[in-house]
């Protein structure tokens, strides 16, 4: 789809709804909605909404002959050139949609896959994309192109004498494509081992890493640029954050943590994307705590969370603590919130709750860390290395010892018990 202020792609948005269908795979008029939302992520323009109920999904053309002629003509009317539906359509249903309205036809599945082809930047984020657009292509390949189908003496299309066997184009397609699959898989492994490899090293330091997950368009991004600074691009779009984004916070005097944003969840993800998306999502299973931002502005927050909640049992990390942080305090129009032990209220635009914030996470974080001043003899100068190592120092004297402060957890002090003074306005004093 064309991302550009010259050219933009016209989209009418067709939508079925009907009592066969699974709760996740029905349209009604929220989910076609943000389907608009995605076609404007996207670059397009939404010329038009088509909501069908039907008794049952039609099996050659999903929506039924009459209703294609309908969409056909409303196309023709305004010029549309691409029809998405909010559905997800089986391979040759999308073929024969595509032949019956002589433009191009994409489900919902294929319109979120093309948004984050546009906006991965990483190189992690590409691969992602690249394995779940191949996933997505393998079965589509039949039909898609007519070319695909091609195989010398079989068709009744070839040259003459060119009968005999032969591996059809759509048969090399497919292997080469597998052979694509199977390489994106082992260098996604090689990013996994990276990361794999980070966490050990943070956990050796022992920073906790706390996790920001929520809907696409919660303000994941504001609220990571308000605590860290970290300049992310933060826009009203839908998947505006697609690469993950991790930050080093200070939440109070003894305790740091690594801050990271996710890619936004969304109902009716691709499957695709879910499996794709391991790499980056993995890191809320070794997340130390989890931030849920929700965005209380949106009339739908509750079900948005019920999605973000369902999505991360799927990751496997159900387990983690969280805090649920209500986001847009400031354009709720003063609605009554659920309050609780690890529920927060903030405005990641204004400020509003951002210290309550960051209180909560280091109650939800503290392993007993102090500030303290450490006198180590000039002969046990060997111990300043491991403290670089396992703790936080902050300053170094050298006067009739070595004098370390540091933040430093109840492991490391029990190894320097002899050396320790409190630091001044250290906690717990």
């Amino acid at each position: 789809m064309q991302e550009t202020n010259e050219i933009r792609d016209k989209v009418v948005l067709v939508g079925l709804n009907s009592p066969v269908l699974r709760k996740e795979e029905l349209a009604d008029e929220t989910t076609m909605e943000e389907l608009a939302a995605l076609v404007d992520t996207a670059g397009g323009v939404t010329e038009g909404i088509i909501l069908q109920n039907r008794e049952k999904p039609d099996p050659r053309t999903f929506i039924g002959e009459g209703k294609v002629a309908e969409v056909q003509l409303y196309c023709e009317n305004t010029g549309a050139t691409m029809v998405i539906f909010d559905n997800d359509l089986s391979p040759s249903q999308q073929r024969v949609l595509t032949e019956l309205l002589g433009i191009q036809v994409l489900d919902r599945c294929g319109l979120i896959l093309d948004i984050f082809a546009q906006r991965a930047k990483t190189r992690e984020g590409r691969l992602q994309v690249e394995l779940a657009e191949y996933q997505y292509l393998l079965p589509r390949l039949t039909g898609m192109w007519t070319h695909l189908e091609r195989q010398g003496g079989t068709s009744g299309k070839g040259a003459i004498g060119s009968k005999g066997p032969g591996e059809t184009q759509l048969e090399t397609d497919r292997r080469l494509i597998h052979k694509k699959i199977d390489k994106l898989r082992a260098d996604l492994d090689d990013v996994r081992r990276v990361r794999s490899t980070q966490r050990q090293q943070r956990r050796k330091n022992e920073i906790p890493v706390v996790a920001i997950v929520g809907y696409t368009n919660a303000g994941k991004s504001t609220l990571l640029n308000r605590l860290t600074g970290a300049a992310i691009p933060a826009n009203n779009r839908l998947f505006d954050t697609l690469d993950t984004t991790s930050r080093l916070l200070t939440v109070s005097e003894t305790q740091d943590v690594i801050l990271s944003d996710t890619v936004g969840f969304i109902r009716k993800l691709p499957h695709q994307l879910v499996e794709a998306f391991k790499a980056t999502l993995e890191e809320l299973e070794y997340a130390d705590l989890l931030l849920h931002v929700i965005d209380v502005s949106n009339p739908e927050w509750q079900q948005q969370a019920q999605v973000v909640e369902e999505l991360i049992g799927e990751l496997g990390a159900s387990d983690l603590p969280r805090i649920e942080v209500f986001n847009k305090s400031d354009l709720s129009g003063g609605e009554i919130l659920p309050r609780g032990e690890d529920m927060v209220t903030i405005s990641a635009k204004t400020g509003a709750g951002i210290e309550e914030l960051l209180h909560l996470i280091d109650l939800r974080l503290d392993k007993g860390a102090r500030r303290v001043v450490i006198h180590l003899p000039y002969d046990k100068g060997g111990m300043l290395d491991m403290l670089y190592r396992e703790a936080k120092v902050e300053l170094v004297e050298y006067t009739d010892t070595i004098d370390v402060t540091a933040v430093c957890a109840p492991r490391v002090l029990g190894q320097l018990v002899p050396y320790v003074q409190e630091a001044e306005g250290a906690d717990g004093e």
